[in-house]
């Protein structure tokens, strides 16, 4: 019986009109239907996600623009339909058929985007059906060969079928690339006229020009003037919707997923934090690999503080987006770097109730008071800053190319575990400079350590979490960190500078050269959880793993 099965108690629900998939369940309906497994656990699964109510400070949004916010909620719906299809395409009709379900089983649904446990691995919470590794980018029973073995007999298709912004489906014995613009046309068709009639009623001229490109990329699938239109953004309506981030793909990496970050900017914290762009350039010649494994990116590069009023699509799925930095397209990034957004109050909402909670439990006391906020929102944003550092565009084997090709499905664990110990490395380097305090060094340890069993409980195999326990095992090796023997932990300050740059570098080397073997080696090295670090995460059974949050103010927006 597939893993997860033997420890949990099931319990049926009728679905009408499904097929089994997979093993056949224990009861079977009468002939309108077949029973599904439903784990019995699944409360105890959705008290995992604390419900936190999220609402924005609207105060420096004109009324005017309240119908704006109102046409860019819907329009982030819109991406919840396409994401829940780029997840699964049997996940609609799959939906449907649970609408018999009480409650949580449904609400369950919701924060997966399916039937699969984020939280498990993405192993099955109801049903039996294994998550297909190319989620619903490509059909769900082709392997990586196939599409190999077809890109190398038919090479003028490759850039079509590795395109961020096409699905791959079978034509006969064919794979054939299908345009998002064509697969997703029945809701970004709707979702362009939002963002049109947003465009109309609002009096911001930059947002009025982000919007109407982006309403124009949803039909001709060419995205770069609206990246270039969203980092030229000043509103205090900020919007970020579109595809953008490829862990959903666990098959190549290659395919973009449909999101929405409806939020309204906090002019005041954005300011605080504009000086830091100015430090870019000094960061990137300060990385410890040679200059010429470095890259030259554009340095605008703007950072915004937002408060969140609406999420949808892969953003809403699973645990939460705290901080972003976009777009993903090198050639914006090296023409005008990349856009930094803070969610100020999810970030809030994370550091008061599953951060603070987390420290209380698994570090040493001494350490414990040394956790601040500040340190928190400062490793955020410079886990943000550093997405847009080190190698990006890279030469292999004469090839012009990126890393985010050449290490394939292991592209995204990498990069945030390298987002991670660089956002580390360029602290401790701006407090050494004189540009941060040094009471900075003093609590970024500690937080940056109890961050990392907040991080490592979203799942081994999620990018976050697989990444995070290379950073534990690595550091741990080298003595950055420690374990007491009450099985507590703190950051070892006398060594934890030298073992942090010497991980840096390791990471950056394999991107630089573009190692997917050697990633490979690495990430079976240190990707595998201690156990130590398993007794842990043990004793947070009563700690929630992430937020689950509830837009009423969004709601209240839509009912004016």
């Amino acid at each position: 019986m597939r893993r997860g099965l033997t420890s949990y108690c099931l319990a049926c629900v009728v679905i009408t009109g499904c097929a089994p998939q997979g093993e056949a369940p224990d009861v079977v309906a009468e002939a309108t239907g077949v029973a599904v497994e439903v784990r019995e656990d699944v409360d105890k699964r959705l008290a995992r996600y604390a419900p936190t109510e999220l609402e924005a400070d609207l105060t420096g949004v004109a009324e005017s623009e309240l119908p704006v916010l109102v046409e860019l909620i819907k329009a982030g719906k819109l991406m919840d339909e396409i994401f829940l299809r780029q997840v699964w395409v049997g996940n609609p009709e799959f939906r449907a058929r649970l609408a018999a379900a009480e409650g949580t089983v449904q609400t369950y649904f919701d924060v997966n985007f399916g039937p699969w446990d984020r939280l498990d691995e993405m192993e099955p919470w109801v049903g039996e059906t294994a998550h297909p590794p190319g989620a619903g980018y490509y059909p769900v029973d082709m392997s990586a060969k196939e599409l190999e073995n077809w890109i190398e007999a038919h090479p003028e298709d490759r850039e079509a079928l590795t395109s961020l912004f096409t699905v791959v489906r079978r034509e006969g014995d064919a794979l054939v690339a299908v345009p998002y613009s064509e697969a997703y046309r029945e809701f970004l068709e709707p979702a362009a006229e939002h963002l049109r009639r947003a465009a109309e009623l609002t009096a911001n001229d930059s947002l009025k020009t982000y919007l109407s490109l982006r309403a124009d990329a949803f039909a001709s699938d060419d995205y770069y003037a609206s990246d270039l239109a969203w980092m030229d953004l000043q509103s205090p309506v900020e919007v970020t919707i579109g595809p953008y981030e490829t862990y959903e793909d666990s098959l190549f990496g290659y395919k973009a997923a449909f999101e929405a970050f409806v939020t309204v900017d906090v002019p005041e914290e954005s300011a605080r934090l504009e000086r830091f762009k100015s430090f870019l350039p000094w960061l990137e010649e300060n990385l410890p690999i040679g200059d010429e494994d470095k890259n030259v990116r554009g340095t605008e590069s703007p950072i915004r503080v937002v408060d969140e009023v609406f999420v949808g699509g892969d953003s809403k799925a699973g645990v939460q987006t705290l901080a972003f930095n976009l777009p993903n397209d090198e050639r914006v990034r090296e023409e005008k770097g990349s856009k930094k957004v803070m969610l100020r109050n999810v970030l809030r909402a994370k550091y008061e109730q599953i951060l603070l909670p987390i420290a209380e439990l698994v570090m040493v006391p001494e350490d414990i008071d040394r956790i601040s906020f500040d340190a928190f929102f400062s490793e955020s944003l410079h886990h943000e800053l550093s997405h847009g550092l080190g190698p990006g565009k890279i030469t292999v084997d004469g090839r012009e190319t990126e890393v985010r090709l050449e290490l394939k499905e292991l592209y995204s664990t990498l990069e945030e575990a390298k987002a991670d110990v660089m956002g580390v490395y360029n602290i401790l380097a701006l407090v050494g400079e004189g540009k941060m305090p040094e009471t900075m060094a003093e609590t970024l340890l500690p937080t940056y350590v109890a961050g990392l069993f907040r991080s490592a409980r979203f799942g081994l195999h999620e990018a976050h979490g697989r990444g995070v326990v290379a950073q534990f095992n690595y550091l741990l090796e080298k003595g950055g960190l420690e374990v007491s023997s009450e099985g507590r932990f703190r950051a070892v300050p006398e060594v934890f500078p030298a073992a942090i740059e010497s991980l840096l570098q390791e990471m950056l080397m394999l991107q630089a050269v573009g190692d997917y073997e050697g990633t490979v080696l690495f990430l079976d090295t240190y990707g595998v959880a201690s156990e130590a670090l398993v007794a842990a995460i043990a004793r947070l059974d009563e700690v929630a793993v992430d937020i689950r949050p509830v837009y009423s103010q969004a709601e209240e927006l839509l009912t004016r």
